[in-house]
């Protein structure tokens, strides 16, 4: 009887050693991945307004590839950006946190437009817990190509110090202006481009306005396309191991400059007039075809990339997220109520109304995420970090403002938590107050002026547009509304953005 137990336990440990050994380590690598570490690839869109995608109801702008990806996973109808400014928006986004916390609040501008003058934004503090620190504690490389907005290489917001193995793009938001720069960075290094300092802020006249003039706003070098082939290599490098890409194009924040290819898809489909750089930024014949040739250009390089994941066999085991950091733009020469941008809703970019802070949000992870689906659940771009922690099931503590929506990715409703509010404090344009509680909003604008000023309330169910206000209707509603502000609001370390409890005044402001 012994000896037949001994023969069986040597067969079983042969049949073992040879199921082993019939995998390579990079399939035992993935087969051990699939179940906890998903790659992860989230896109975020520059100013790009609620409806500009096919797939949110755009007409007149072809996205091909971004409408394939929602037919293949998840589009939500009520995601929020945190803020509906850059800076402050990435900042929210990486860190986990709502305005009233975060340590970034408003567009801190530092430095000057010139190569010489390059000093960007208020640096994020030193270790930072951010999206990238958390996956790279569980794993992960991390990588951030695009733009950053939260300090240069020299200061404590280096990406590379706040939780990237890897970044490529601007530092700068003001060199973002300008899609042909002189350099981007790659590891706190400048990479020279192969373009001239082109000063787009320049203006031209209708006597200036020649071919020769418009050209001057185009290099060789295109800024989206250095990004594409940055966020390429690094997939292929990455391919066996776990990984994080961030990915923040520019698109399709002002200035209106694109490759010929590109504006020539749209020449001649729209009334287009020359835009001679009247409201800021580029002057380009063309605004309406660039503005559409820069998202149908993007969504090119997003259908690559989609297709690399494929190529590689590591489409099942990733997934792929995309946004946008606020509204569509008012100003550099586009048109949002041509574009129809923000699809009825009321504000753009910098506006506290839905049109500033509601956002486009797809997802897709096949066989994990299921095709089709539209969800309505309430979320906001603060919440990611708690969806990520729980997706590859980080356990070390951490503080977040914010809430898993990784049920509703999985289709798992009935285990979905809600937000009992969101919370929006923005000290630009007059200072902005706003929160979300189920259907209602209740807004605040010229804050800075009277602080006590009046609300004014929303019912989104029936009202998206922010219409009718009936404040006067539902004393109780404001409220709430004034203890969630008294108890969200944290002060702040710069007197600049300090709207709710200001202990001083504010120089230069009104």
């Amino acid at each position: 009887m012994k000896s037949g137990l001994i023969v069986l336990s040597v067969v079983i440990l042969i049949v073992v050693g040879w199921l082993f050994s019939s995998f390579t380590p990079h399939q035992a690598a993935s087969a051990n991945r699939s179940a906890v570490s998903p790659n992860i690839i989230y896109i975020y869109a520059d100013d790009m307004g609620y409806a500009e995608l096919g797939c949110y109801g755009q007409q007149k702008i072809r996205t091909p590839n971004l409408d394939q990806l929602a037919r293949e996973g998840i589009r939500f109808t009520q995601h929020y950006t945190s803020m509906p400014v850059c800076a402050p928006a990435r900042c929210m986004l990486l860190t986990g946190k709502h305005s009233g916390h975060s340590y970034i609040r408003g567009n801190y501008e530092m430095g000057g437009f010139a190569d010489s003058l390059e000093g960007g934004q208020m640096p994020l503090y030193p270790g930072a817990f951010t999206l990238g620190r958390m996956l790279q504690q569980s794993g992960y490389k991390t990588a951030c190509i695009g733009k950053w907005g939260m300090g240069m290489a020299n200061t404590t917001g280096n990406p590379n110090e706040q939780g990237f193995d890897y970044f490529y793009g601007y530092l700068d938001q003001k060199q973002a202006h300008n899609f042909y720069p002189t350099h981007l960075w790659e590891n706190g290094k400048p990479d020279r481009l192969n373009n001239p300092f082109i000063d787009v802020h320049r203006k031209l006249t209708p006597e200036t306005a020649t071919p020769e003039a418009f050209a001057y706003y185009r290099g060789k070098d295109y800024a989206i396309d250095k990004m594409a082939q940055k966020a390429q290599a690094f997939v292929r490098q990455n391919k066996n191991a776990p990984f994080f890409l961030y990915l923040p194009f520019t698109v399709p924040h002002v200035s209106l400059q694109a490759p010929e290819v590109a504006v020539k898809e749209y020449i001649g489909k729209f009334d287009d007039r020359p835009y001679l750089g009247g409201q800021g930024y580029a002057s380009t014949p063309y605004p309406r075809a660039t503005y559409a040739g820069m998202i149908t250009y993007m969504d090119k390089q997003i259908g690559q990339l989609m297709q690399l994941l494929k190529d590689l066999k590591i489409d099942d085991n990733t997934i792929v997220m995309f946004s946008s950091d606020n509204g569509a733009t008012f100003n550099g020469g586009v048109e949002a109520a041509y574009f129809n941008s923000v699809g009825g809703l009321r504000g753009l970019k910098m506006d506290v109304y839905e049109g500033g802070i509601r956002e486009p949000m797809l997802a897709r992870w096949p066989g994990k995420i299921k095709a089709g689906q539209v969800t309505d659940h309430v979320s906001v771009q603060y919440d990611l970090l708690a969806t990520l922690a729980e997706l590859v099931g980080y356990k070390q503590p951490f503080t977040t403002d914010g809430i898993s929506f990784l049920p509703t990715l999985l289709g798992q409703s009935t285990a979905q938590k809600q937000h009992p509010f969101l919370y929006w404090e923005y000290p630009e344009k007059g200072g902005q107050l706003a929160v979300r509680m189920g259907n209602w909003k209740a807004v605040k604008t010229n804050v800075r002026k009277n602080r006590t000023g009046p609300w004014e309330l929303y019912d989104l169910g029936g009202d998206v547009s922010e219409r009718t206000n009936l404040a006067a209707q539902h004393p109780d509603l404001i409220q709430q509304v004034n203890a969630i502000v008294a108890r969200e609001h944290r002060p702040t370390h710069v007197n600049e953005w300090e709207i709710v409890t200001p202990k001083t005044a504010v120089v230069g402001t009104n």
